[in-house]
């Protein structure tokens, strides 16, 4: 009975060694909760961390293709305000030049479909059926088993349109390229029509209004009509590769008075000529990206052959033009259909979109290569011998203006001149061969036929003496 209270004292401190015992376990258990939640949330965090960074590199392409889809839309809408007929193809972009469909580029302009390379991004179904562009890539957000996003892109980034617009062409040099693996076929019809008068003073003078001699007046009209079938190819979207196959037929009439005979009576001498023209093959390449209230840039280089009837090759008449062989060797009986020498022609085409309308122009130099041993035929099996004939390089400029009517419709108008130089006869310039100033006023219309097929139109005035008086030009290139 003594001992009852240590029984108690014992019990308590039993008692007290397990609630310790308890509130120790608790707070390791409660420690060890924090420490694997602290774990948790971190291993959260780091995730919704990645997880930014990915968006954020996400939202980084996302606005880069925003920009290329805005300038892509910018200038496929400047080409639809214009009226160039481009339609939605979807075709890849011209970028070469290119070329977006051009209805009056083609060779020309690029509107043709063909002469025009098409551009192919869009940002909707509205933009798309503008432009003809494939739909903007759509970024697929999808949750995965662990809770966590991922970013996944679905189709491909479009490709920024880089090609340049496409106006009415009244220019030999077009510009807007054919899209990368394109192809197109443009038959072609010009006619040109020139009148002149010469008067040649045969004889001296004794005082300046008194002339001793004959005077030989001679007034000659030309007429040129010229077929042609022109294919170009687009290697990629920037260049471009063309060869021209022209069909030629001429007349020439010369309405004079036979000198030394004292007839005074007009006399008229015409002959024609038809064949094969100089065939021309043509390289393209597109040097900048350019976009609206930027210049373009097109590097071109031609190759003329000289597959044409020469100018030495036909007969020339000395029985009806000369008498006795006292004033040269005549007229040619037949017109020639070729200039008879091979030439090769750099140039720069440039233009800047600025809407409503879009400027462009070309610069120039043609070099013809010389010929050695030439002579020409005289009637009866005759020659005149002329030896080494240098003809004179041209550097030609010109500038234009196109402007759209509606959304298959376009108007342009420009100015074209050309510099020609003496022509050399074994390095001498041949006697009465000088400078000649060539200018002529262009104004042309592009209407789109179809989706692929445009029809251009051009009209051009003489404004110089020794310019073609008139010069009708059509076109029709279609894509295929």
């Amino acid at each position: 009975m003594k001992r009852e209270p240590f029984r108690h004292v014992r019990t308590i401190s039993y008692a007290t060694m397990l609630l310790f015992y308890v509130e120790a376990h608790a707070q390791s258990l409660q420690d060890q909760t924090a420490q694997e939640n602290i774990a948790t949330l971190r291993q959260e965090l780091n995730n919704r961390i990645k997880e930014l960074d990915v968006l954020k590199r996400k939202i980084a392409e996302e606005e880069a293709q925003f920009q290329q889809l805005s300038k892509a839309l910018d200038s496929r809408m400047l080409d639809v305000t214009r009226g160039t007929g481009q339609p939605g193809s979807g075709a890849a972009p011209a970028t070469g030049v290119a070329q977006s469909a051009a209805p009056g580029g083609n060779a020309d302009a690029a509107p043709n479909t063909a002469d025009a390379a098409t551009a192919g991004a869009a940002t909707g179904a509205t933009a798309g059926a503008a432009t003809g562009a494939a739909p903007a890539p759509v970024i697929n957000m999808a949750q995965n088993a662990g809770g966590e996003q991922q970013v996944q892109p679905v189709g491909q980034a479009p490709i920024p349109d880089t090609a340049p617009p496409a106006v009415a062409p009244i220019f030999d040099q077009p510009g807007v390229l054919t899209p990368k693996n394109k192809f197109v076929l443009e038959p072609s019809f010009q006619f040109g029509y020139s009148s002149s008068n010469r008067v040649a003073l045969v004889g001296y003078t004794i005082i300046p209004a008194l002339l001793i001699g004959l005077i030989d007046v001679r007034e000659i009209k030309s007429n040129v009509l010229t077929g042609g079938v022109a294919a170009r190819y687009g290697i990629t979207n920037r260049m471009e590769v063309e060869v021209r196959v022209p069909y030629v037929y001429s007349t020439n009439d010369t309405v004079s008075r036979e000198i030394f005979t004292g007839s005074a009576q007009d006399n008229v001498f015409g002959s024609s000529g038809h064949g094969i023209g100089d065939v021309e093959m043509t390289m393209r390449y597109q040097l900048n990206e350019g976009g609206p209230d930027k210049f373009y840039y097109i590097g071109w280089l031609r190759f003329k052959t000289a597959t044409g009837k020469s100018p030495f090759d036909v007969v020339t008449d000395c029985v009806t033009r000369c008498i006795g062989n006292t004033t040269g060797t005549g007229l040619p009986l037949e017109q020639p259909t070729g200039t008879g020498f091979y030439a090769i022609q750099p140039g720069l085409t440039w233009l800047f979109p600025s809407d409503p309308v879009v400027f462009f122009g070309n610069f120039s130099y043609l070099h013809s290569f010389a010929r050695s041993d030439l002579s020409l035929h005289i009637l009866n099996g005759e020659t005149d011998f002329v030896g080494k004939i240098q003809p004179g390089d041209i550097y030609g400029f010109n500038i234009g203006m196109g402007l759209a009517l509606n959304e298959k419709a376009s108007f342009s108008i420009g100015y074209d001149q050309s510099i020609v130089l003496p022509t050399k006869q074994n390095g001498s310039t041949v006697p009465g061969s000088v400078r000649v100033i060539l200018g002529t006023l262009l104004v042309g219309y592009s209407y789109r036929l179809t989706p692929k097929t445009t029809l251009n139109f051009s009209l051009g005035a003489g404004l110089t003496r020794d310019t073609p008086d008139l010069t009708l030009t059509f076109r029709m290139p279609i894509q295929f």
